[in-house]
């Protein structure tokens, strides 16, 4: 069956399309994709991830079916809500 893995950059992204056999898992697909060839800083054995959106709990144990996209997620380096505050104060004193 066909899945994508797919990472992104704000200025580089990549989405690898794969073959795998049916009960193939999440993290297999990761591990198979070679992502690190292209993000060398990404752990595919720690990463978080997530499918189509949707963050993924077990990615060991959680099979892909036919179509999905594995996404990998990057740290966010700042808390959302402290960045809108951020934001917030910077309109307020302009």
């Amino acid at each position: 069956m066909r899945v994508e893995v797919a990472y992104a950059l704000p200025e580089k992204q990549k989405i690898i399309a794969l073959e795998v056999e049916d009960g193939c898992t999440v993290r297999d697909a990761v591990r198979r994709s070679n992502i690190q060839v292209f993000f060398p800083d990404v752990d595919v054995e720690t990463v978080k991830v997530g499918i189509f959106g949707k963050a993924v709990r077990n990615a060991e144990e959680q099979e892909l079916k036919e179509g999905e996209r594995v996404e990998l997620y990057r740290e966010l380096k700042v808390d959302p809500k402290q960045a809108r505050a951020n934001r917030a104060a910077k309109t307020t004193k302009a």
